[in-house]
């Protein structure tokens, strides 16, 4: 399991937080659901407050919870896994490509301590659990996300018996956690070409180089 701050942080999912409501001034728009025109409601400035909750945010979920997700995830299930640092395009291609080779995507992530351990760097990971996962969760391609502690999601991947295991172009298949688990119940394990090369270290080194 992540570190407390971040178990505090991922708690706020599926719901968001509501003591910080956006206030909305103004004329309120007639196309809301249940509202009255506006010609209906004198005075015409008024103020409301509402809460919307990020719909991508149900689509984040603790590994705890992971079973009964997958139970509901449509077949064929494709998995892939990764730090997700600072998003780029990169990211976004890889990821549109990978659900494409089935009906469902989960993905994931390394959880700031198995960051930490993988050695790519001091300041590592830029952006914390929670934030990498919502991320991912905002991508219309990913179907599901969660989290992993160990420096491997072997055992997510036991769990889950995804029928297609995806990485990125610099991993041969033969060298992805938990090809030969997948292989053994008949599923595919697949190595995707990068089609845009970017990486979070070189934008980093792009930015500390000013």
């Amino acid at each position: 399991m992540p570190p407390k701050e971040e178990s505090q942080r991922l708690s706020v999912y599926p719901i968001a937080p509501l003591s910080s409501p956006i206030q909305v001034s103004g004329n309120w728009p007639s196309f809301f659901k249940g509202e009255p025109a506006l010609s209906r409601h004198p005075p015409s400035r008024y103020t409301r407050t509402v809460h919307p909750v990020p719909v991508y945010e149900s689509k984040i979920h603790e590994p705890a919870q992971l079973g009964a997700v997958i139970a509901r995830l449509p077949r064929p299930l494709v998995f892939t896994n990764g730090v997700f640092d600072i998003l780029h395009r990169g990211h976004a291609s890889y990821l549109a490509q990978a659900r494409a080779l089935g009906a469902s995507l989960l993905v994931a992530v390394n959880s700031d301590d198995s960051v930490r351990r993988l050695g790519k760097g001091p300041d590592r990971p830029i952006n914390i659990l929670a934030d990498r996962v919502a991320l991912l969760a905002a991508l219309e391609s990913v179907s599901a996300v969660t989290w992993f502690d160990d420096d491997t999601p072997l055992a997510l991947i036991k769990l889950a018996k995804p029928d297609v295991l995806v990485k990125g172009g610099d991993w041969a298949p033969e060298n992805m956690a938990g090809a030969a688990e997948v292989k053994s119940w008949s599923g595919a394990v697949v190595s995707i070409p990068f089609i845009h090369e970017r990486s979070t270290s070189s934008t980093l080194a792009k930015i500390r180089a000013g």
